[in-house]
This record gives structure tokens, C-alpha cells and sequence, in this order.
């Protein structure tokens, strides 16, 4: 059986405990090799040789939560919309309590209607909390609701077994005002629910990428029948191998192959990239990018799903989905937060009560406020809510972060190393020159090198076979073909051996000739015939015109630069200096970048490797950091940490700038859940907070740290605090 990969919609979470609860029993599964959970997602990823979502669904609901196949298409708003509902209800039956009780005291009735009004407040807005609170303890657990249902409910018990007592029992008539807390019950579900819709409101809000980059899509296709007939079709109906039109201004329904038209493509929407894309027959396009002048016939070849719309979407929610390495603590101690919080409270009360001489209703109210002042509800959003709007927010400058443990990673990262090919320049390589010796002609210099090359696949082989062709070459046979990666060519061509490679062991002239060359930028290789050299070829590659720009903000944000190239010494200087690199590694064979990489990082240094070949991938995965190209390779972009969509080199800064301010949230955020549960605990304990203040200072906490989290959606429009 394949490994899968399964996610799920959790219901009734409130608090890092119950994460750590649902992924024990994910975990404990057969088959499940991981299981991570989300608290601000409400979802569960799960990965392994899975029989079916039943199992699992299992396992969540025997721990007392529920669990259901994730629905993409579920209203993010409902949350909120629920809690608003109950919230519009209680809150004027609140204030009415409070005027009962603290405006008409006095009254014969106060205390009896206080009752009868309270009473929808605690059962019905409060339900929520109880329901969930019930089918936790149905299981033995506790969780956050535990804390809620316990404080709100204590009160409530208390004074209505007072109001009782006084009104219909022997003591009832004698005219003495009934102390209560109807009050206390009413304020604690209310502002609960304050700081739940709050909180659920920002939770949506800090989730609207993913849901965003969804709603990019085209809805409707126009595709093109056998008989030339154009109609319009749903976007769910459109299949691989159909034709589709799509006219100027129109967006592209699904990936493809232009197969008529020219035109140009914005990308902007899925990569951040504002430059066009020229597109003609032959050029692949992908779903959701904006056709700019031209009507385009394209071939379709994936939809739904496959396509590269959904793949980046499927990124996004795994990383949304992670976890970074520094919530591990956060999780140890939420394990048995609840469990302490309710022993403290009854130690509270005992010693209020027993020790201190309160009378019971005294010792309940300070209980009561150690109940509701602690929140491990903090503690399990500090984390994910950063990780969820720091990659959203990411997506949408087009960058994709895999995981929460990148942010954590790249806070120490200290060198950026970008790969010259393709990252720092074009990538696509043309021929500069041609320079013959020892009697031979350019052009017999130039079709020796393109037959020699003509077996490569290498962008510097193309280059030289596409020039001998602009220049009308001859081309020539070659047989026996070899290649070897990063030194060359080699072929018999009309019977003699000619190989292309580095301009190593040629005569002094040659090789000052092909330093000369390597100085100005350009890459030369030279020609043997049959061991004798001819000549030589020189081939260039254009700096990508964002790069000296790009490199210049990685110095601002303190990184040191270094570039690795296969290129002479020379021409990496050239390079190198032209975009303001502060080292240079040249002359590196492909397989040896990974050593450029382990050598940094023996000498105390944490390095992000930039790069988008397939020669790339071992250093991409050795780095402390690997960020590719969205340009580049699939191999490479399965090996990096971070996929830059555009393959623009200037968000290479955006990604590890973000991913340095997300992790610094992550700190704000622990450190505020922490600190505040330190603070206000004790002093709950020792009866300077009443469960009214209790309530909102529980209630804010939860919505400050995922406040702070949304700060991140200001990331790129202007600086953060």
C-alpha cells in the first residue's frame, strides 16, 4: 500500500492540549507514520499507509472530538457567525443582570429575575462550551471548555442554589437581600464569546491565502470543438487533451501548451512576478495566469488537481499545517496545563475557605477566577497563527515555504551562496565568439564544437550548436559522444577525435587569450582535434537585471554574499563584481557544490544555498536553508525548504526576511502566552482579580497573539514595528 497523505477538519480544539490529545490518537493508528495537527487551521494532516479515513476518524472521536474529511469549500466565516449569534443574545441579557444586580439591588425580585435571565445566557449562548466540555469529560479529558463550563457553572450552581434557599425555602420572606453571582456567570460567557468571535474573525482572516489563491482560478473555459465550434463549458468539466481558447484579457482555465497565437501571459496573481511572459506555439502556460493581447488555442494538460494553481495551494496548507521546533515546549506544558489549573483552583478554594476563613461564596469567586484566568488557548495559537499568516502572506508575493521549521532555520542563516546559472543570471546562454589558431577557420572551429555538443542537453551546448546554426555552419556527424559533466564534450568527428572543454594546459598565447575573455564576463572553452587546440569558443550569459539589486538588500539585512560557478576564476570575478557578490567560488564542478556548502557550514557558517539545476539538489538539501528557483527543476524544487515561484532573484531577500520576522512573531507570541499565565495566574490565586476580570483577560489573550500574528499581512507594504 502507497504512503498517503490525508487531512481532516477537527472540531471542538481549543487549546494545545487537545492538539497534543488528537495527534496521540492519530499517531496510535496503524499505518500512520505522522500526524500533525493545527490549532488555528482546525485540521489534521496525517501521512502513511492509511485504509481509509474511518480509522482515523476513530480515533479522534474516542478522545472526545469530532473529525471529518477536509472540505476546501467550507464557509471559514461560520465559526464566527456562530459565536456572533449567541454573542447578540447574551450580551443585553448581560447587561440587564448587571443592572438587576447593581441598579436595583434593593428589590424584592432582583435576585430571582437575575436568575431567570441568566439562565439562556449560561445553557444557551454557553452551550459551546459545555457541549464541548461534556464530550471531553465523557472521555476523561479536559480541555479549555473544561476551565469555561467549571467557572460559569460553579458560579451559576451556587447562586441558584442560594436564590433558591432564600426564596422558597424556610428562610424565604425574611426580607434579607440574596447575594448571587448570576452576574459573575453571565460576564464570563459573554466576554468568552467576545474573544471567540474576535478570534475566529481573526483566525479567517489570517487564513484568506490559501482561499484567495483558490478563487484565482477560471470558472468557465472555452474550449474549441473537433469541428471548430466554440463553447463555453464549468471549469470541473474541462479534461486533458481538449483545446482550449482563451481570448485577450482572459484568464488561462487550466496548465497547457500554446499550440496557436502569440501573446503575453501576466503571472503576476499566482508568482508576484509583475514582468509579462512572452508565449507563442510551443509554450507552456499555466491555469490562472491573465493572457494579455492575443487570442491563444491551448492544448490542455492538466486540470484540477494536477495543476500548478493546486499544487502551490496543496504547498501553502502543509506548511500552514506545520509546526516550527520551538512550540515543543508550548505543547509539554499544555499536556497538563488544564489538569494543574483545576487542581490549583480547588487548592484555592480549599485555602480561601479552610484557611483564610472566606465564606464559601468568596472562596467559589477566587477559584472560579483561577479557572478563567489561565489560557492554554494562547499557547496553542502562538505558533500557527504566525506560521499560517506568514506563509499566506508569503503565497502571495510568491514565495512557498514548506514547513514551520524553515522559519526557525533561517534566523541563524549568516551567508546566502547563490548558484550563477539560472539564479544570478538568465540561465539562457548564447554564443559570444569564436577565435581559431593553428590554420583552422572560425567556422571550422565553430562546427567541430557544435557536432562535439550536439549530444549535450548542457544550456552552454545548446548555445554553441544554435550559433553554428544562425551562422550557417555546416553541421557535421559525430559519433561515440560523451559527456562530462562540467568539463565538457567529446566526439569523433569526420574520423578525429574533437573534444570541448576547459581552457586548462593550452599555450601561453591561448590562455591568455582565454583570460582576457573570462575577465569581460564571458565563459571560453577550447577546441582539440585530435589533442591539438584550434581555437576557442565563448558563450554569455546575461545577469538577471533585478540581481545587483537583489544582492545590495541581502547586505542591508546583514547576510554575506558568495556565489558558485562553474566559470573560470575570471569570468566568476566578472560576474561576481558586477552584481556586488562579496565572494566568489569558481571553477566548482557540479558535484562539487554541495562541498562549497559543507565547507561554509564546518567553518561556523549557517548558509542558505540558492540554486535551480538538478545539479543543484544535494547542496539545496545540504544547506541550512535551501530556497529554489520556481524556474528551475523539479528535482531542486522537491529538494529546497523554499520555492521562489517567479524565479526572481530580489525575492530571494523577500523569503528570508519574512521568514526571519515570522519567527520572531512566534517568539512575541510564546512569550506573551507564557508571561501572562505566569503573572496572572498567582494573582488569581491570591484573590486580586475577580473571574469578571478574569474572563476578559483570558478572553484578550487569545485574540492578542493572533493579532500580533496579522501583523505580517503588512509584510512588503510597509515596515512592521
Amino acid at each position: 500500500m502507497a504512503t498517503k497523505e490525508l487531512v481532516l477538519d477537527i472540531e471542538g480544539m481549543t487549546c494545545a492540549s487537545c492538539v497534543q490529545k488528537v495527534e496521540r490518537a492519530l499517531g496510535g493508528v496503524d499505518g500512520v507514520d505522522a500526524a500533525a495537527v493545527n490549532l488555528a487551521t482546525r485540521t489534521a494532516t496525517v501521512r502513511g499507509d492509511i485504509d481509509g479515513l474511518d480509522p482515523l476518524i476513530g480515533a479522534v472521536v474516542r478522545v472526545g472530538y469530532g473529525a471529518a474529511p477536509h472540505d476546501d469549500d467550507r464557509d471559514p466565516a461560520e465559526e464566527e457567525r456562530s459565536y456572533r449569534r449567541r454573542l447578540i443574545v447574551a450580551a443585553p441579557l448581560t447587561v440587564l443582570i448587571l443592572a438587576l444586580t447593581f441598579v436595583v439591588p434593593e428589590w424584592s425580585g432582583s435576585a430571582l429575575w437575575s436568575w431567570i435571565v441568566a439562565t439562556p445566557v449560561v445553557f444557551w449562548a454557553g452551550w459551546p462550551f459545555f457541549h464541548n466540555a461534556l464530550r471531553a469529560a465523557r472521555h476523561a479529558t479536559t480541555t479549555m471548555d473544561t476551565l469555561i463550563a467549571l467557572g460559569a457553572l460553579s458560579a451559576y450552581l451556587y447562586s441558584s442554589w442560594q436564590v433558591w434557599s432564600d426564596t422558597f425555602g424556610p428562610m424565604a420572606g425574611d426580607g434579607q437581600a440574596t447575594m448571587h453571582y448570576f452576574d459573575t456567570a453571565a460576564v464570563i460567557i459573554t466576554l468568552i464569546l467576545v474573544g471567540k468571535t474576535l478570534e475566529a474573525r481573526a483566525r479567517a482572516s489570517a487564513g484568506d491565502a490559501s482561499r484567495a489563491l483558490l478563487e484565482r482560478g477560471a470558472k468557465q473555459a472555452l474550449v474549441l470543438d473537433d469541428d471548430g465550434t466554440e463553447r463555453s463549458i464549468a471549469i470541473d468539466a474541462l479534461r486533458p487533451g481538449m483545446r482550449a481558447v482563451v481570448l485577450p484579457g482572459a484568464k488561462v482555465p487550466a496548465d497547457g501548451i500554446v499550440k496557436e497565437g502569440t501573446s503575453w501571459v501576466d503571472l503576476s496573481l499566482l508568482t508576484g512576478e509583475s514582468v509579462p511572459v512572452d508565449v507563442g506555439p510551443g509554450s507552456e502556460v499555466v491555469g490562472a495566469s491573465i493572457n494579455g493581447h492575443g487570442r491563444l488555442v491551448v492544448f490542455v494538460t492538466k486540470v484540477g488537481a494536477n495543476t500548478k494553481l493546486a499544487e502551490i495551494v496543496r504547498l501553502l496548507q502543509a506548511a500552514q499545517g506545520s509546526k516550527a521546533p520551538v512550540q515543543r515546549l508550548a505543547d509539554r506544558i499544555s499536556a497538563v496545563f488544564v489538569p494543574v489549573v483545576l487542581v490549583l483552583a480547588a487548592t484555592t478554594f480549599v485555602g480561601w475557605w479552610a484557611v483564610a476563613g472566606a465564606t464559601p461564596g468568596q472562596a467559589l469567586l477566587h477559584a472560579t477566577a483561577v479557572m478563567l484566568i489561565a489560557c492554554p488557548c494562547a499557547l496553542g495559537l502562538a505558533t500557527p497563527a504566525a506560521i499560517m499568516v506568514g506563509t499566506g502572506r508569503a503565497a502571495e508575493l510568491g514565495v512557498l515555504f514548506k514547513g514551520g521549521e524553515v522559519f526557525e532555520a533561517a534566523r541563524s542563516v549568516d551567508t546566502v551562496l547563490l548558484d550563477k546559472t539560472g539564479t544570478v543570471t538568465e540561465g539562457s546562454m548564447r554564443l559570444a565568439g569564436v577565435l581559431a589558431v593553428n590554420g583552422a577557420t572560425e567556422e571550422q572551429v565553430l562546427g567541430w564544437a557544435a557536432a562535439a555538443e550536439s549530444g549535450s542537453e548542457h544550456p552552454i551546448a545548446r548555445a554553441v550548436v544554435q550559433g553554428a546554426r544562425d551562422r550557417g555552419v555546416e553541421e557535421l556527424s559525430a559519433t561515440d559522444s560523451s559527456v562530462e559533466p562540467g568539463a565538457g564534450a567529446r566526439a569523433v568527428v569526420d574520423g578525429e577525435v574533437v573534444q570541448v572543454g576547459r581552457p586548462s594546459g593550452l599555450p601561453a598565447a591561448l590562455t591568455e587569450l582565454a583570460d582576457e575573455r573570462a575577465v569581460m564576463g564571458l565563459t571560453p572553452f577550447a577546441v582539440w582535434r585530435d589533442g591539438v587546440p584550434y581555437g576557442l569558443v565563448t558563450v554569455e550569459d546575461t545577469v538577471k537585471p533585478e540581481a545587483a539589486a537583489a544582492v545590495g538588500r541581502l547586505h542591508e539585512l546583514g547576510f554575506h554574499t558568495a556565489m558558485v560557478t562553474g566559470d573560470r576564476q575570471g569570468t566568476g570575478v566578472a560576474i561576481g563584481d558586477r552584481v556586488g557578490i562579496d565572494t566568489v567560488h569558481a571553477e566548482v564542478l557540479p558535484d562539487g557544490k554541495v562541498d562549497v556548502v559543507r565547507e561554509l557550514l564546518d567553518a561556523g557558517r549557517s548558509v542558505a544555498f540558492v540554486g535551480d539545476g538538478l545539479n543543484d539538489a544535494p547542496a539545496l538539501a545540504a544547506a541550512t536553508v535551501g530556497i529554489a528557483m520556481g524556474t528551475g527543476t523539479d528535482v531542486a524544487i522537491a529538494a529546497a525548504d523554499v520555492t521562489v515561484l517567479g524565479g526572481s532573484l530580489a525575492l530571494v531577500a523577500t523569503a528570508l526576511d519574512l521568514a526571519r520576522r515570522t519567527y520572531r512573531i512566534i517568539q512575541e507570541n510564546l512569550f506573551w502566552a507564557f508571561a501572562y499565565n505566569v503573572v496572572m495566574i498567582p494573582l488569581a490565586v491570591f484573590g486580586a482579580l475577580d473571574p469578571t476580570w478574569a474572563a476578559a483577560a483570558m478572553a484578550a489573550s487569545s485574540v492578542t497573539v493572533v493579532l500580533n500574528a496579522l501583523r505580517l499581512r503588512r509584510f512588503g507594504s510597509h515596515e512592521i514595528p
